[in-house]
């Protein structure tokens, strides 16, 4: 059966309102509080990975949820604007859409977002013949769609099934329990896991003190793992090999999204055959480059524009 997309991705999409930098603590008691800059965008882990996917010339499809609403309107007009296929986006008639308010401070942020279609949103959203006939898998943040959380174990063992590489970013667990129990069906499915530092680390559990050692350790059953670790770059572990990777040099001027924009690059270079070795650099030149512009979409690199910014300074270590 010929392949539909280069990529499905499975996940959350909802508006961000990015607000910054906050340069004191945030005030509650009516207080209004002024701050350098506001942007209304694209937000959501694998919408925005899906954005960075098109951008590097891949063909994706987004499967979801969102509200009828004007933020659902919005996100289906992005999204379609930005060369993603919405067919599989669902449109839910009762709930609305999510919403996040992103407050920055420095290279922190803090994250408030009113879930909405995310808690509905289930396996069923998700359609089968994308399953079969897609290269590539992606999910992100199943710790907000807990309905389609347990759906995904199966819904990447048959995408498997039939030919295709899945991939996994967790983001943060809200609740903060990290349950390993309800966790290891699902990284069972994935072939490729793409966490930050603190999210690997809590994956990998008690006791596991580096990121090195927490790639190593969730790289033991085969899967690989890269690690999104900030300036220091990224690593990645695949079981038996170690590679790790800096990031190209650029003035950040709003991080939000650079994980998702690393995941569209990591994808896309994989699905062109390159070696982990120069995935990797790929990979966090794209998450660099999303950081020039306010958003996590408005700055993600071409292909081209990436390859020309890849940093070849990692190490190749057995």
């Amino acid at each position: 059966m010929p392949h539909t997309f280069d990529l499905l991705v499975i996940g959350d999409a909802n508006p961000d309102v990015i607000l910054g930098p906050l340069t004191s603590p945030l005030a509650f008691g009516q207080r209004e509080q002024l701050v350098g800059s506001g942007a209304l965008t694209l937000g959501g882990s694998a919408a925005i990975m899906a954005c960075g996917a098109a951008r590097l010339g891949l063909s994706v499809a987004f499967a979801g949820r969102v509200g009828d609403d004007d933020a659902g309107r919005y996100l289906r007009d992005t999204l379609a604007g930005r060369g993603v296929n919405i067919d599989a986006l669902r449109v839910d008639p009762s709930l609305p859409t999510p919403l996040t308010t992103v407050v920055t401070r420095g290279e922190d942020r803090a994250v408030l977002t009113s879930p909405g279609t995310l808690a509905a949103t289930t396996g069923d959203d998700v359609p089968a013949h994308l399953l079969r006939t897609s290269r590539h898998v992606h999910a992100a943040s199943p710790f907000l769609m807990p309905q389609l959380a347990r759906a995904l174990p199966e819904l990447l063992r048959v995408a498997r099934s039939h030919g295709a590489v899945t991939s996994l970013d967790t983001n943060d667990d809200p609740s903060g329990r990290w349950e390993p129990v309800a966790l290891a069906p699902l990284l069972a499915a994935v072939d490729i896991l793409l966490p930050n530092a603190y999210e690997a680390g809590r994956l990998a559990g008690p006791g596991v003190r580096t990121p090195r050692a927490a790639a190593e350790l969730l790289a033991a059953g085969g899967t690989v793992v890269a690690v999104k670790n900030g300036a220091a770059g990224a690593l990645c572990h695949d079981g038996r090999t170690l590679v790790t990777a800096r990031s190209p040099a650029v003035v950040p001027v709003d991080t939000v999204g650079a994980g998702d924009s690393f995941d569209a690059g990591f994808v896309a270079a994989s699905l062109a055959g390159l070696p982990l070795t120069d995935v990797l650099p790929f990979a966090a030149a794209c998450g660099a480059l999303s950081t020039r512009a306010p958003g996590g979409t408005p700055a993600q690199p071409t292909w081209d524009e990436a390859l020309a910014h890849v940093t070849r300074n990692g190490e190749h270590q057995p």
